[in-house]
Order: structure tokens, then sequence, then C-alpha cells
């Protein structure tokens, strides 16, 4: 851990997505300027209720032009210019990024303007790392990412990661050198307080879903349970809340739509506020074999109270206790997934006695507060005399 510093930083936090810099660094953001530090926040899309919220905290915002997927060479090497440019003009003492691109980029410009202080927060290698023997394409896309990843983070100070498999797969495959410190933290935690404990809806068990409707999600092993569980139970309801993705194993709205004539499920859409949707479920499903990082969305619901149901991979095994606060599956087994959830509609006094497992192991190890503190402590932000405290602010 580093010592703390006596003087105010500037700071830029890259990023890939401009609303995760509301709904999973907002709190880091607050904890930073709560130090005396200036922030600014970068972002693809110039989204007016980000600007918005940042601008209440006091950080500042600034777009910059970036596509989340696809390895066009022209784009990339264009997204690293206007990078170098945005970060010569506000030359910062500290470079924070996230996500694949903000990191590889990222980190590259920030190296070539010697920016002193850099940091890579890696929340996942993503699924060009999920098989653990790739073929063909996937083989050299692998290949090439592994090669970028390398450029990003060299002579990163630290790098940050979510679970032990992303540890030993970044020193295996050599992205870093053996003297960067790779530090290990609990995910982006999740606000106990924003996500505070709510009743169980009355009835038979709502089961939801939340992510970006990617096979690897699995999103159609959720689907087909739910069209196998609704003919024992019609009464029982299943939900989906999240984007579509462009990403070449996105879900298309044909599909989607074909779930809505079925009356399996219920797709809800994208939302900018998910604690509704997790007051109205009994039950989380996630059964991801997307390499995660640790997934927020799981902690946010065993912070509401639910059990989940999710696969014992990388990430998403780092959450519940498997029969304590809720069930683990294998990937890609729909017969297991139906199951585990029948098990809910079978017995549903069950819900209730995991939940209270879910909330209280995500008070012992995800508290955002704690989390925050080990990342602002390990980046050297932490300061003898600080401004002021982080204050409560409402996300619309």
């Amino acid at each position: 851990m580093r010592s703390v510093t006596s003087r105010a930083k500037s700071i830029a936090l890259i990023s890939s997505y401009a609303q995760s810099l509301v709904r999973f660094r907002l709190d880091l953001i607050r904890a930073m300027i709560a130090e005396g530090h200036s922030v600014t926040a970068f972002a693809p899309e110039d989204d007016d209720q980000v600007r918005r919220i940042l601008a209440r905290e006091g950080c500042a915002f600034e777009v910059v032009e970036m596509a989340r997927t696809g390895t066009n060479p022209f784009a990339d090497v264009s997204l690293l210019i206007r990078l170098f440019t945005k970060l010569r003009q506000l030359r910062p003492d500290v470079v924070i990024s996230y996500t694949m691109k903000p990191v590889i980029y990222g980190g590259i410009a920030a190296r070539l303007l010697r920016i002193p202080e850099r940091y890579a927060l890696m929340t996942g290698l993503g699924h060009v790392f999920a098989d653990p023997e790739p073929r063909g394409k996937a083989r050299i896309l692998r290949g090439l990412s592994t090669w970028l990843y390398r450029r990003g983070l060299r002579g990163v100070n630290r790098v940050f990661v979510y679970n032990g498999a992303d540890e030993a797969e970044i020193r295996q495959l050599r992205m870093i050198d053996r003297h960067t410190p790779l530090i290990r933290v609990a995910g982006t935690g999740v606000n106990l307080d924003r996500f505070a404990q709510s009743p169980l809806p009355e009835g038979a068990p709502r089961f939801l879903l939340i992510a970006r409707l990617l096979a690897a999600k699995g999103v159609r092993e959720y689907v087909e349970a739910a069209r196998r569980l609704r003919e024992d139970w019609p009464e029982a309801r299943f939900r989906i809340v999240g984007p579509l993705d462009p990403n070449p194993d996105g879900i298309g709205p044909e599909e989607v739509a074909t779930w809505r004539q079925s009356g399996a499920v219920e797709y809800c859409g994208e939302t900018s506020d998910v604690r509704p949707f997790l007051d109205a479920a009994s039950v989380f499903v996630l059964p991801s074999y997307y390499r995660e990082g640790v997934p927020r969305s799981i902690l946010e619901a065993m912070s509401k109270g639910r059990p989940v149901i999710t696969t014992n991979l990388p990430g998403c095994g780092d959450t519940i206790e498997d029969g304590v606060s809720g069930y683990f599956v294998p990937p890609r087994d729909t017969d297991a997934l139906t199951d585990r959830m029948r098990r809910f509609l079978d017995a549903p006094e069950s819900v209730a006695s995991m939940g209270r497992q879910a909330r209280k192991r995500a008070e012992q190890a995800f508290d955002i507060h704690a989390v925050n503190a080990h990342l602002i402590a390990e980046m050297g932000l932490s300061r003898v005399h600080r401004n002021r405290a982080p204050r409560a602010t409402k996300v619309a």
C-alpha cells in the first residue's frame, strides 16, 4: 500500500460507456473529490444526464468518440490520437482507465505523454478470453488482444483485478512485467444504502435477469428455462432487463420479439435505475459464461436481499455461497438452471432465508466504501487533510 499524498492531483478517468460513470464509478469519483483531487471523466457519448450528475459532484466531463466493440485498426488509431490530444490538453497527474479499449489506448497515450501515474482497472478480460482453447479467428483475436494489452499496460503503476482467474491469466500471458503490482479488489463494490434490502414481493417467485443481451450472459438458457417452468407454474414471472448490444455475440431484436410472442419472458428494455425491478423480483438469475470481473448486477441483487443463481466461473463464482445465498449452475446447462429455479418454486420459503444470507454477504465482502478506500490507498491518493466528506446525491 502506498503512502498518503500531501497535494491535490488532477485525475483523468477514462471509460468506454458514459452511463457506467454514474452506475459503477460515481462513489469512487465522490471519494477522490473528497480527498481534494480534481476529476475529469471521459466517455464516448455526450450524455446530458451523465454530464449533469457529474457536474453536481464537481467532476468535469469530456467526450472522446470510441467504438466499444470492433477491431478496425484505423478506428483504433484514431481513438489513440483523440485520447492523446485530450490528455495533452488536460495534462493530468493521474490516469485511471477501465474496460478494454480505455486500458489499452488510454494507457498508450498516457505513457507517450509521460503522465507520471497510470492505473488500470481490469474489470474482466472479456469474451475474447472466455474460451481456454480458442481456435481459428478466435485464437487470432485473442493473440492480438494480448499483444495490445501488453502495450497498454506497459509501465503502469498498478493493475487492479476483480478475481483470481484474471490475475493468473494476466501473469501467465505476460500482459505486465513481473515488477508491476497486481492488486485484487472486491469488484466495484455495491452501495449498501442505495441498494437497501427491500421486502420480497408476495405470491409466486418472480425471476429477474439483468444484463446486456449477449449470448454469453446465459440469456438464451434463461429464456428456455422460463419456457419450461411456465408449463407447470403459469403464475410465475420471468423478466429480462438490459440493452441490446452490437457485439457479434449480441442477441438481435428479431429473437427478442419471438420471446415476447411466446409469453415465456417479459423483456423490459434498458433502464437507468434497476432498483424498482429488483424490488419487484424474488430471485436474481445470471447464468453467465462471459469472462466477468465481478458482476455488479449480482452485487446489487444481493444487497437488495435477493438470492442469486449464477455460474461458478471467474467473477460470478466470487459472489454467492452455493446453497446458502443462492445456487451455482454449470455454464450452458439449461437443465441445471431449470432445476435450481424450480427449487425456489417448490420451496418459496427458501427465497427469504437465502435472501437474508445474500444481504449479509454483500455487507461483509462488497461494501463500496471499503472497496473505494482500498483503491484510493493503493493509488496513493489518500490525503492527510481532506477538503470534505462525500455527500449523497440522488441519481436521476
